[in-house]
Protein backbone atom coordinates (compact mmCIF):
# COMPACT_ATOMS: atom_id res chain seq x y z
CA UNK A 1 0.00 0.00 0.00
CA UNK A 2 1.44 3.33 -1.02
CA UNK A 3 1.45 6.17 1.47
CA UNK A 4 0.58 9.53 0.00
CA UNK A 5 2.40 12.48 1.58
CA UNK A 6 0.24 15.56 1.66
CA UNK A 7 1.91 18.97 1.91
CA UNK A 8 1.81 20.64 5.30
CA UNK A 9 -0.72 23.49 5.62
CA UNK A 10 0.78 26.96 5.26
CA UNK A 11 1.95 28.56 8.46
CA UNK A 12 -0.41 31.01 10.06
CA UNK A 13 0.68 34.62 9.74
CA UNK A 14 0.58 34.83 13.51
CA UNK A 15 3.26 32.14 13.72
CA UNK A 16 5.87 34.63 12.53
CA UNK A 17 5.53 36.77 15.62
CA UNK A 18 5.71 36.37 19.37
CA UNK A 19 3.74 37.53 22.38
CA UNK A 20 5.05 38.38 25.82
CA UNK A 21 2.88 38.49 28.92
CA UNK A 22 3.73 41.35 31.28
CA UNK A 23 4.21 39.82 34.76
CA UNK A 24 2.96 43.02 36.44
CA UNK A 25 -0.25 43.67 34.47
CA UNK A 26 -1.08 40.43 32.66
CA UNK A 27 -1.24 42.31 29.34
CA UNK A 28 0.02 40.50 26.25
CA UNK A 29 2.22 42.54 23.89
CA UNK A 30 2.82 41.36 20.33
CA UNK A 31 6.45 42.06 19.43
CA UNK A 32 5.96 44.09 16.23
CA UNK A 33 3.09 46.13 17.64
CA UNK A 34 5.09 46.75 20.81
CA UNK A 35 7.95 48.37 18.87
CA UNK A 36 5.50 50.59 16.99
CA UNK A 37 3.83 51.66 20.22
CA UNK A 38 7.21 52.59 21.67
CA UNK A 39 8.43 54.69 18.71
CA UNK A 40 5.11 56.54 18.39
CA UNK A 41 4.95 57.28 22.11
CA UNK A 42 8.58 58.44 22.28
CA UNK A 43 8.13 60.69 19.24
CA UNK A 44 5.01 62.13 20.85
CA UNK A 45 6.99 63.06 23.97
CA UNK A 46 9.64 64.75 21.81
CA UNK A 47 6.88 66.83 20.15
CA UNK A 48 5.56 67.68 23.62
CA UNK A 49 9.03 68.80 24.67
CA UNK A 50 9.37 71.10 21.65
CA UNK A 51 5.88 72.50 22.15
CA UNK A 52 6.54 73.02 25.86
CA UNK A 53 9.73 74.99 25.20
CA UNK A 54 7.82 77.16 22.72
CA UNK A 55 5.10 77.69 25.35
CA UNK A 56 7.62 79.64 27.41
CA UNK A 57 7.85 82.25 24.66
CA UNK A 58 4.06 82.44 24.26
CA UNK A 59 3.35 82.82 27.98
CA UNK A 60 6.10 85.36 28.70
CA UNK A 61 5.00 87.48 25.72
CA UNK A 62 1.30 87.53 26.65
CA UNK A 63 2.29 88.45 30.22
CA UNK A 64 1.96 92.27 29.89
CA UNK A 65 4.69 93.24 32.36
CA UNK A 66 7.29 91.04 30.60
CA UNK A 67 6.17 91.09 26.93
CA UNK A 68 9.28 89.16 25.94
CA UNK A 69 9.32 88.37 22.21
CA UNK A 70 9.08 90.80 19.28
CA UNK A 71 5.98 90.47 17.12
CA UNK A 72 7.44 88.44 14.23
CA UNK A 73 9.12 85.95 16.57
CA UNK A 74 5.99 85.67 18.72
CA UNK A 75 3.77 84.66 15.81
CA UNK A 76 6.36 82.16 14.58
CA UNK A 77 6.60 80.61 18.06
CA UNK A 78 2.81 80.61 18.51
CA UNK A 79 2.32 78.85 15.16
CA UNK A 80 4.82 76.11 16.00
CA UNK A 81 3.52 75.74 19.56
CA UNK A 82 -0.06 75.22 18.41
CA UNK A 83 0.79 72.66 15.72
CA UNK A 84 3.30 70.71 17.82
CA UNK A 85 0.93 70.48 20.78
CA UNK A 86 -2.48 70.17 19.15
CA UNK A 87 -1.49 67.90 16.26
CA UNK A 88 1.92 66.23 16.52
CA UNK A 89 2.16 65.41 20.26
CA UNK A 90 -1.40 64.20 20.53
CA UNK A 91 -1.75 62.24 17.29
CA UNK A 92 1.60 60.44 17.64
CA UNK A 93 0.46 59.34 21.11
CA UNK A 94 -2.95 58.36 19.76
CA UNK A 95 -1.31 56.09 17.18
CA UNK A 96 0.31 54.26 20.08
CA UNK A 97 -3.10 54.10 21.79
CA UNK A 98 -4.73 52.63 18.66
CA UNK A 99 -2.12 49.87 18.39
CA UNK A 100 -2.46 49.20 22.14
CA UNK A 101 -6.27 49.07 21.98
CA UNK A 102 -6.22 46.66 19.05
CA UNK A 103 -3.16 44.41 19.25
CA UNK A 104 -2.63 44.37 23.04
CA UNK A 105 -6.18 44.44 24.34
CA UNK A 106 -7.38 41.96 21.70
CA UNK A 107 -4.18 39.87 21.99
CA UNK A 108 -3.53 39.59 18.29
CA UNK A 109 -0.85 40.39 15.75
CA UNK A 110 -0.77 43.72 13.97
CA UNK A 111 -2.42 43.47 10.55
CA UNK A 112 0.31 45.04 8.40
CA UNK A 113 3.40 46.06 10.40
CA UNK A 114 5.24 47.35 7.31
CA UNK A 115 2.38 49.71 6.49
CA UNK A 116 2.37 50.84 10.11
CA UNK A 117 6.07 51.70 9.80
CA UNK A 118 5.32 53.58 6.57
CA UNK A 119 2.62 55.51 8.45
CA UNK A 120 5.09 56.42 11.19
CA UNK A 121 7.73 57.49 8.64
CA UNK A 122 5.28 59.75 6.78
CA UNK A 123 4.08 61.29 10.04
CA UNK A 124 7.65 61.92 11.20
CA UNK A 125 8.76 63.41 7.87
CA UNK A 126 5.63 65.57 7.78
CA UNK A 127 6.14 66.84 11.33
CA UNK A 128 9.79 67.73 10.71
CA UNK A 129 8.99 69.36 7.35
CA UNK A 130 6.27 71.50 8.89
CA UNK A 131 8.45 72.60 11.82
CA UNK A 132 11.34 73.51 9.55
CA UNK A 133 9.00 75.59 7.37
CA UNK A 134 7.69 77.47 10.41
CA UNK A 135 11.12 78.11 11.94
CA UNK A 136 12.41 79.46 8.65
CA UNK A 137 10.16 82.42 9.40
CA UNK A 138 7.95 82.52 6.31
CA UNK A 139 5.01 80.49 7.63
CA UNK A 140 3.81 82.33 10.75
CA UNK A 141 0.17 81.83 9.79
CA UNK A 142 -1.03 80.21 13.03
CA UNK A 143 -2.38 76.69 13.13
CA UNK A 144 -5.53 77.79 11.28
CA UNK A 145 -3.52 79.23 8.32
CA UNK A 146 -6.52 81.09 6.91
CA UNK A 147 -6.29 82.02 3.24
CA UNK A 148 -5.43 84.37 1.57
CA UNK A 149 -2.61 84.63 4.14
CA UNK A 150 -0.13 82.15 2.68
CA UNK A 151 2.63 80.00 4.17
CA UNK A 152 5.47 78.34 2.30
CA UNK A 153 4.59 75.18 0.31
CA UNK A 154 6.58 73.05 2.77
CA UNK A 155 4.19 74.09 5.57
CA UNK A 156 1.18 72.57 3.79
CA UNK A 157 3.17 69.63 2.42
CA UNK A 158 4.29 68.68 5.93
CA UNK A 159 0.71 68.66 7.20
CA UNK A 160 -0.47 66.63 4.21
CA UNK A 161 2.26 64.00 4.66
CA UNK A 162 1.48 63.80 8.36
CA UNK A 163 -2.24 63.39 7.64
CA UNK A 164 -1.63 60.63 5.08
CA UNK A 165 0.54 58.78 7.57
CA UNK A 166 -2.10 59.10 10.30
CA UNK A 167 -4.77 57.85 7.88
CA UNK A 168 -2.66 54.78 7.05
CA UNK A 169 -2.23 54.17 10.78
CA UNK A 170 -6.02 54.25 11.24
CA UNK A 171 -6.48 51.65 8.48
CA UNK A 172 -3.82 49.43 10.07
CA UNK A 173 -5.87 49.67 13.27
CA UNK A 174 -9.06 48.68 11.43
CA UNK A 175 -7.20 45.82 9.75
CA UNK A 176 -6.01 44.56 13.12
CA UNK A 177 -9.60 44.45 14.32
CA UNK A 178 -10.41 42.23 11.32
CA UNK A 179 -7.43 39.97 12.13
CA UNK A 180 -8.56 39.63 15.74
CA UNK A 181 -12.08 38.72 14.68
CA UNK A 182 -10.94 36.25 12.04
CA UNK A 183 -8.43 34.54 14.33
CA UNK A 184 -10.91 34.53 17.24
CA UNK A 185 -8.58 36.14 19.74
CA UNK A 186 -11.58 37.35 21.79
CA UNK A 187 -15.14 36.29 22.47
CA UNK A 188 -18.23 38.45 22.33
CA UNK A 189 -17.85 42.18 21.70
CA UNK A 190 -14.60 44.07 21.69
CA UNK A 191 -13.62 45.56 25.08
CA UNK A 192 -15.06 49.00 25.83
CA UNK A 193 -11.62 50.65 25.64
CA UNK A 194 -11.18 49.23 22.14
CA UNK A 195 -14.68 50.41 21.24
CA UNK A 196 -13.69 53.93 22.31
CA UNK A 197 -10.57 53.68 20.16
CA UNK A 198 -12.74 52.60 17.21
CA UNK A 199 -14.82 55.73 17.76
CA UNK A 200 -11.66 57.85 17.75
CA UNK A 201 -10.40 56.20 14.55
CA UNK A 202 -13.72 56.68 12.71
CA UNK A 203 -13.76 60.38 13.63
CA UNK A 204 -10.09 60.55 12.60
CA UNK A 205 -10.91 59.34 9.08
CA UNK A 206 -13.54 62.08 8.73
CA UNK A 207 -11.14 64.66 10.19
CA UNK A 208 -8.18 63.74 7.97
CA UNK A 209 -10.38 63.63 4.88
CA UNK A 210 -11.62 67.15 5.68
CA UNK A 211 -8.03 68.34 6.08
CA UNK A 212 -7.04 66.82 2.75
CA UNK A 213 -10.02 68.39 0.97
CA UNK A 214 -8.88 71.90 1.93
CA UNK A 215 -5.10 71.62 2.49
CA UNK A 216 -4.31 70.01 -0.89
CA UNK A 217 -5.82 72.89 -2.94
CA UNK A 218 -4.16 75.37 -0.57
CA UNK A 219 -0.81 73.66 -1.17
CA UNK A 220 -1.46 73.86 -4.92
CA UNK A 221 -2.26 77.56 -4.47
CA UNK A 222 1.04 78.08 -2.66
CA UNK A 223 2.99 76.68 -5.63
CA UNK A 224 0.93 78.58 -8.20
CA UNK A 225 -1.12 75.73 -9.67
CA UNK A 226 -4.44 76.94 -8.22
CA UNK A 227 -5.27 80.62 -8.52
CA UNK A 228 -7.61 81.05 -5.55
CA UNK A 229 -9.22 79.22 -2.62
CA UNK A 230 -12.45 80.77 -1.35
CA UNK A 231 -11.92 82.08 2.20
CA UNK A 232 -15.34 81.08 3.55
CA UNK A 233 -15.14 77.59 2.08
CA UNK A 234 -11.65 77.28 3.53
CA UNK A 235 -12.80 78.25 7.04
CA UNK A 236 -15.81 75.95 6.93
CA UNK A 237 -13.91 72.87 5.78
CA UNK A 238 -10.79 73.66 7.81
CA UNK A 239 -12.81 73.65 11.03
CA UNK A 240 -14.23 70.27 10.07
CA UNK A 241 -10.55 69.26 10.31
CA UNK A 242 -9.30 71.58 13.08
CA UNK A 243 -12.03 71.15 15.65
CA UNK A 244 -12.78 67.52 14.80
CA UNK A 245 -9.16 66.69 15.62
CA UNK A 246 -10.13 67.54 19.19
CA UNK A 247 -13.04 65.13 18.95
CA UNK A 248 -10.53 62.36 18.20
CA UNK A 249 -8.83 63.36 21.44
CA UNK A 250 -12.09 63.29 23.41
CA UNK A 251 -12.90 59.75 22.28
CA UNK A 252 -9.34 58.55 22.90
CA UNK A 253 -8.90 60.06 26.34
CA UNK A 254 -12.33 58.90 27.51
CA UNK A 255 -11.41 55.37 26.38
CA UNK A 256 -8.28 55.71 28.52
CA UNK A 257 -10.39 56.91 31.46
CA UNK A 258 -12.24 53.58 31.34
CA UNK A 259 -8.86 51.83 31.12
CA UNK A 260 -7.50 53.75 34.13
CA UNK A 261 -10.59 52.86 36.19
CA UNK A 262 -9.96 49.18 35.41
CA UNK A 263 -6.22 49.49 36.13
CA UNK A 264 -6.52 51.29 39.46
CA UNK A 265 -9.67 49.66 40.86
CA UNK A 266 -10.64 46.72 38.69
CA UNK A 267 -13.73 48.84 37.96
CA UNK A 268 -16.08 47.85 35.16
CA UNK A 269 -18.69 50.07 33.50
CA UNK A 270 -22.04 50.23 35.24
CA UNK A 271 -23.63 49.55 31.85
CA UNK A 272 -21.50 48.79 28.80
CA UNK A 273 -24.48 49.26 26.51
CA UNK A 274 -25.03 52.81 27.74
CA UNK A 275 -21.31 53.64 27.47
CA UNK A 276 -21.13 52.21 23.93
CA UNK A 277 -24.25 54.16 23.01
CA UNK A 278 -22.55 57.33 24.21
CA UNK A 279 -19.55 56.63 21.97
CA UNK A 280 -21.96 56.15 19.03
CA UNK A 281 -23.44 59.59 19.76
CA UNK A 282 -19.91 60.96 19.39
CA UNK A 283 -19.59 59.46 15.92
CA UNK A 284 -22.90 60.96 14.81
CA UNK A 285 -22.82 64.39 16.43
CA UNK A 286 -19.53 65.36 18.07
CA UNK A 287 -17.76 66.91 15.06
CA UNK A 288 -20.78 69.18 14.48
CA UNK A 289 -19.46 71.24 17.40
CA UNK A 290 -16.96 72.63 14.87
CA UNK A 291 -19.69 75.10 13.91
CA UNK A 292 -19.12 77.18 17.03
CA UNK A 293 -15.97 78.58 15.39
CA UNK A 294 -18.11 79.89 12.55
CA UNK A 295 -20.93 81.56 14.47
CA UNK A 296 -19.71 85.05 13.51
CA UNK A 297 -19.23 84.20 9.82
CA UNK A 298 -21.79 86.08 7.70
CA UNK A 299 -21.87 83.56 4.84
CA UNK A 300 -23.59 80.82 6.86
CA UNK A 301 -27.28 80.94 7.64
CA UNK A 302 -28.61 81.36 11.16
CA UNK A 303 -30.64 78.17 10.75
CA UNK A 304 -27.51 76.16 9.93
CA UNK A 305 -25.68 77.61 12.93
CA UNK A 306 -28.53 77.02 15.36
CA UNK A 307 -29.19 73.45 14.18
CA UNK A 308 -25.53 72.49 14.55
CA UNK A 309 -24.71 74.19 17.83
CA UNK A 310 -28.03 74.36 19.67
CA UNK A 311 -29.57 70.99 18.74
CA UNK A 312 -27.23 68.42 17.18
CA UNK A 313 -24.31 69.32 19.45
CA UNK A 314 -26.43 68.61 22.53
CA UNK A 315 -26.47 64.91 21.64
CA UNK A 316 -22.67 64.96 21.94
CA UNK A 317 -22.99 66.85 25.23
CA UNK A 318 -25.35 64.12 26.43
CA UNK A 319 -22.72 61.51 25.54
CA UNK A 320 -20.04 63.36 27.53
CA UNK A 321 -22.36 63.63 30.52
CA UNK A 322 -23.01 59.87 30.32
CA UNK A 323 -19.26 59.17 30.41
CA UNK A 324 -18.81 61.75 33.17
CA UNK A 325 -21.38 59.86 35.25
CA UNK A 326 -20.52 56.25 34.46
CA UNK A 327 -16.72 56.43 34.91
CA UNK A 328 -16.72 57.88 38.47
CA UNK A 329 -19.77 55.69 39.10
CA UNK A 330 -17.84 52.57 38.11
CA UNK A 331 -15.01 53.61 40.44
CA UNK A 332 -17.48 54.20 43.28
CA UNK A 333 -19.16 50.82 42.78
CA UNK A 334 -15.76 49.07 42.79
CA UNK A 335 -14.69 50.91 45.94
CA UNK A 336 -17.94 50.20 47.77
CA UNK A 337 -17.55 46.51 46.93
CA UNK A 338 -14.19 46.71 48.72
CA UNK A 339 -15.91 47.98 51.88
CA UNK A 340 -15.59 51.76 51.51
CA UNK A 341 -19.28 52.37 52.19
CA UNK A 342 -19.33 55.03 54.95
CA UNK A 343 -21.08 58.19 53.87
CA UNK A 344 -21.23 59.56 50.37
CA UNK A 345 -17.53 59.97 49.69
CA UNK A 346 -15.43 57.47 51.66
CA UNK A 347 -14.85 55.67 48.34
CA UNK A 348 -13.29 58.87 47.00
CA UNK A 349 -11.26 59.70 50.12
CA UNK A 350 -9.78 56.18 50.14
CA UNK A 351 -8.85 56.26 46.45
CA UNK A 352 -5.11 55.86 45.62
CA UNK A 353 -4.38 59.59 45.29
CA UNK A 354 -0.63 58.96 45.44
CA UNK A 355 -0.84 56.89 42.24
CA UNK A 356 -0.16 59.37 39.40
CA UNK A 357 -2.16 57.26 36.94
CA UNK A 358 -5.32 57.60 39.01
CA UNK A 359 -4.80 61.16 40.26
CA UNK A 360 -3.94 62.43 36.78
CA UNK A 361 -7.03 60.83 35.23
CA UNK A 362 -9.38 62.06 37.96
CA UNK A 363 -8.03 65.62 37.77
CA UNK A 364 -8.50 65.41 33.99
CA UNK A 365 -12.12 64.21 34.35
CA UNK A 366 -13.09 67.06 36.70
CA UNK A 367 -11.29 69.74 34.70
CA UNK A 368 -12.58 68.53 31.36
CA UNK A 369 -16.17 68.54 32.62
CA UNK A 370 -16.33 71.68 34.72
CA UNK A 371 -13.97 73.89 32.68
CA UNK A 372 -13.92 72.51 29.14
CA UNK A 373 -17.43 71.07 28.94
CA UNK A 374 -19.44 73.92 30.44
CA UNK A 375 -17.48 76.61 28.57
CA UNK A 376 -17.81 74.67 25.31
CA UNK A 377 -21.59 74.49 25.54
CA UNK A 378 -21.73 78.21 26.37
CA UNK A 379 -19.56 79.01 23.33
CA UNK A 380 -21.88 76.94 21.16
CA UNK A 381 -24.84 79.20 21.91
CA UNK A 382 -24.99 81.74 19.08
CA UNK A 383 -26.08 84.70 21.21
CA UNK A 384 -23.56 84.05 23.99
CA UNK A 385 -20.81 83.40 21.45
CA UNK A 386 -20.88 87.10 20.62
CA UNK A 387 -19.47 87.84 24.07
CA UNK A 388 -16.27 85.88 23.62
CA UNK A 389 -15.80 85.15 19.90
CA UNK A 390 -12.14 85.55 18.90
CA UNK A 391 -11.14 86.57 22.42
CA UNK A 392 -8.61 84.79 24.61
CA UNK A 393 -11.58 82.95 26.14
CA UNK A 394 -11.43 80.57 23.16
CA UNK A 395 -7.91 79.22 23.92
CA UNK A 396 -8.97 79.16 27.59
CA UNK A 397 -11.68 76.69 26.59
CA UNK A 398 -9.52 74.48 24.40
CA UNK A 399 -6.67 74.41 26.92
CA UNK A 400 -9.27 73.00 29.33
CA UNK A 401 -10.17 70.28 26.83
CA UNK A 402 -6.88 69.53 25.04
CA UNK A 403 -4.43 70.16 27.89
CA UNK A 404 -6.39 69.35 31.05
CA UNK A 405 -8.52 66.65 29.41
CA UNK A 406 -6.29 64.97 26.82
CA UNK A 407 -2.69 65.84 27.67
CA UNK A 408 -3.04 65.17 31.40
CA UNK A 409 -4.76 61.84 30.65
CA UNK A 410 -1.93 60.84 28.32
CA UNK A 411 0.62 61.86 30.95
CA UNK A 412 -1.20 59.79 33.58
CA UNK A 413 -1.41 56.66 31.42
CA UNK A 414 2.33 56.98 30.65
CA UNK A 415 3.12 56.24 34.29
CA UNK A 416 1.34 52.91 33.82
CA UNK A 417 2.97 52.17 30.46
CA UNK A 418 6.59 52.77 31.52
CA UNK A 419 6.80 49.53 33.55
CA UNK A 420 4.26 47.62 31.41
CA UNK A 421 5.35 48.58 27.86
CA UNK A 422 8.87 49.99 28.26
CA UNK A 423 9.83 47.51 31.03
CA UNK A 424 11.47 50.20 33.16
CA UNK A 425 10.93 51.18 36.78
CA UNK A 426 9.90 54.78 37.41
CA UNK A 427 12.58 57.04 38.81
CA UNK A 428 11.93 60.12 40.96
CA UNK A 429 8.64 58.67 42.22
CA UNK A 430 7.91 61.57 44.62
CA UNK A 431 8.07 63.95 41.65
CA UNK A 432 5.83 61.63 39.64
CA UNK A 433 3.25 61.71 42.45
CA UNK A 434 3.06 65.51 42.57
CA UNK A 435 3.32 66.11 38.81
CA UNK A 436 -0.39 65.62 37.98
CA UNK A 437 -1.36 67.93 40.85
CA UNK A 438 1.12 70.62 39.87
CA UNK A 439 0.36 70.47 36.17
CA UNK A 440 -3.40 69.96 36.53
CA UNK A 441 -3.88 72.56 39.26
CA UNK A 442 -1.89 75.24 37.46
CA UNK A 443 -3.75 74.51 34.21
CA UNK A 444 -7.09 74.83 36.02
CA UNK A 445 -6.07 78.31 37.15
CA UNK A 446 -4.52 79.12 33.75
CA UNK A 447 -7.77 78.30 31.95
CA UNK A 448 -9.92 80.20 34.44
CA UNK A 449 -7.96 83.46 34.22
CA UNK A 450 -7.68 83.12 30.44
CA UNK A 451 -11.46 82.77 30.18
CA UNK A 452 -11.85 85.67 32.61
CA UNK A 453 -9.64 87.91 30.46
CA UNK A 454 -11.60 86.83 27.38
CA UNK A 455 -14.87 87.77 29.05
CA UNK A 456 -13.39 91.26 29.46
CA UNK A 457 -12.62 91.30 25.73
CA UNK A 458 -8.86 90.62 25.57
CA UNK A 459 -8.06 89.49 22.03
CA UNK A 460 -7.14 85.90 21.26
CA UNK A 461 -3.89 86.20 19.32
CA UNK A 462 -2.74 89.80 19.41
CA UNK A 463 0.89 90.22 20.31
CA UNK A 464 0.33 93.37 22.39
CA UNK A 465 -2.96 93.73 24.26
CA UNK A 466 -2.10 97.38 25.05
CA UNK A 467 -1.80 98.30 21.33
CA UNK A 468 1.19 100.51 22.11
CA UNK A 469 1.94 103.02 19.36
CA UNK A 470 -1.43 102.50 17.66
CA UNK A 471 -3.27 105.55 16.35
CA UNK A 472 -6.42 104.45 18.17
CA UNK A 473 -5.45 103.00 21.53
CA UNK A 474 -7.71 101.19 23.96
CA UNK A 475 -7.60 101.38 27.74
CA UNK A 476 -8.35 98.00 29.28
CA UNK A 477 -9.73 97.78 32.83
CA UNK A 478 -7.17 96.93 35.48
CA UNK A 479 -8.82 93.50 35.94
CA UNK A 480 -7.81 92.55 32.39
CA UNK A 481 -4.13 93.24 33.08
CA UNK A 482 -4.45 91.37 36.40
CA UNK A 483 -5.91 88.34 34.62
CA UNK A 484 -3.15 88.33 32.01
CA UNK A 485 -0.48 88.63 34.70
CA UNK A 486 -1.98 85.70 36.60
CA UNK A 487 -2.10 83.83 33.29
CA UNK A 488 1.66 84.30 32.96
CA UNK A 489 2.33 83.00 36.48
CA UNK A 490 0.05 79.97 36.05
CA UNK A 491 1.55 79.27 32.63
CA UNK A 492 5.10 79.19 34.00
CA UNK A 493 4.04 76.78 36.78
CA UNK A 494 2.24 74.56 34.23
CA UNK A 495 5.36 74.49 32.03
CA UNK A 496 7.35 73.41 35.10
CA UNK A 497 4.80 70.63 35.66
CA UNK A 498 5.21 69.51 32.06
CA UNK A 499 8.98 69.62 32.51
CA UNK A 500 8.71 67.26 35.49
CA UNK A 501 6.74 64.83 33.31
CA UNK A 502 9.47 64.92 30.65
CA UNK A 503 12.16 64.49 33.33
CA UNK A 504 10.46 61.49 34.96
CA UNK A 505 9.50 59.70 31.74
CA UNK A 506 12.70 60.24 29.76
CA UNK A 507 14.82 59.67 32.87
CA UNK A 508 12.99 56.40 33.58
CA UNK A 509 13.59 55.16 30.03
CA UNK A 510 17.29 56.03 30.20
CA UNK A 511 18.15 55.31 33.83
CA UNK A 512 15.27 53.34 35.33
CA UNK A 513 15.94 49.81 36.53
CA UNK A 514 15.18 47.30 33.80
CA UNK A 515 12.23 45.09 34.68
CA UNK A 516 11.44 41.55 33.68
CA UNK A 517 9.54 41.56 30.42
CA UNK A 518 7.78 38.23 30.83
CA UNK A 519 8.04 35.01 28.87
CA UNK A 520 7.62 35.13 25.10
CA UNK A 521 5.31 32.70 23.32
CA UNK A 522 4.39 32.18 19.64
CA UNK A 523 0.73 31.88 20.66
CA UNK A 524 -1.76 34.34 22.08
CA UNK A 525 -4.15 33.70 24.95
CA UNK A 526 -7.73 34.45 23.87
CA UNK A 527 -9.62 37.16 25.75
CA UNK A 528 -12.53 35.51 27.61
CA UNK A 529 -16.07 36.81 27.41
CA UNK A 530 -16.73 39.28 30.24
CA UNK A 531 -19.86 38.96 32.37
CA UNK A 532 -21.89 42.13 33.02
CA UNK A 533 -21.39 43.87 36.35
CA UNK A 534 -23.79 43.31 39.23
CA UNK A 535 -25.05 46.87 38.86
CA UNK A 536 -25.81 46.35 35.18
CA UNK A 537 -27.79 43.20 35.96
CA UNK A 538 -30.04 44.93 38.50
CA UNK A 539 -33.02 47.15 37.81
CA UNK A 540 -34.63 50.10 39.58
CA UNK A 541 -31.43 51.45 41.16
CA UNK A 542 -32.13 54.92 39.67
CA UNK A 543 -28.42 55.70 39.76
CA UNK A 544 -28.15 55.19 43.54
CA UNK A 545 -25.78 52.26 43.26
CA UNK A 546 -23.31 55.16 43.20
CA UNK A 547 -24.88 57.87 45.40
CA UNK A 548 -21.67 59.89 45.72
CA UNK A 549 -21.35 60.13 41.95
CA UNK A 550 -24.99 61.17 41.74
CA UNK A 551 -24.30 64.06 44.14
CA UNK A 552 -21.24 65.09 42.09
CA UNK A 553 -23.41 65.06 38.96
CA UNK A 554 -25.94 67.36 40.67
CA UNK A 555 -23.12 69.74 41.65
CA UNK A 556 -22.00 69.77 38.01
CA UNK A 557 -25.55 70.50 36.86
CA UNK A 558 -25.85 73.38 39.35
CA UNK A 559 -22.52 74.85 38.17
CA UNK A 560 -23.67 74.54 34.58
CA UNK A 561 -26.97 76.34 35.21
CA UNK A 562 -25.33 79.13 37.22
CA UNK A 563 -22.62 79.76 34.64
CA UNK A 564 -25.16 79.75 31.82
CA UNK A 565 -27.29 82.30 33.70
CA UNK A 566 -24.27 84.51 34.45
CA UNK A 567 -23.35 84.68 30.77
CA UNK A 568 -26.89 85.59 29.75
CA UNK A 569 -26.68 88.36 32.35
CA UNK A 570 -23.40 89.56 30.79
CA UNK A 571 -25.07 89.55 27.39
CA UNK A 572 -27.97 91.60 28.74
CA UNK A 573 -25.49 94.22 29.99
CA UNK A 574 -23.61 94.36 26.68
CA UNK A 575 -26.68 94.30 24.45
CA UNK A 576 -29.33 96.36 26.22
CA UNK A 577 -32.95 95.97 25.21
CA UNK A 578 -35.55 98.67 25.92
Amino acid sequence: MTTVAYPAPPASPSAATSYRTCPRTGLQFEAKAERLMIVNAVTAVVALLVGGILAIGVVLTRWPSIHWLPADTFYMVLTAHGIDMLIFWIIFFEMAVLYFASSTLLRCRLATPNMAWLAFALMLIGAVTNNVAVFQGGSSVMMTSYVPMMASPAFYLGLILFAVGALIGCFVFFGTLVVARREKTYEGSVPLVTFGAITAAIIAVFTIASGAIILIPTFLMSIGVVKEVDALIYRTIWWAFGHSSQQINVSAHIALWYAAAAIAFGARPMSERVSRGAFLLYILFLQLASAHHLLADPGLSTGWKVMNTSYFMYFAVLASMIHGLTIPGAIEVAQRQKGYTRGLFEWLRKAPWSDPTFSGVFIAIIGFGFLGGISGVMMGTEQLNMLIHNTIYVPGHFHATVVVGTTLTFMAITYFLIPALFKRELILKPLARIQPWLFGGSMYFFCLVMMGAGTLGVSRRHWDMAFQGAALGYEWPGAAYLMMGLLGIAGVVAIAGGGIYILVTVGSLLFGRKLEGGEASPKFTPVPRAAPTAVAQSYGSAGFAAPGTFVLAMIFLLAFVLYYFINWKYLGQVWGLS
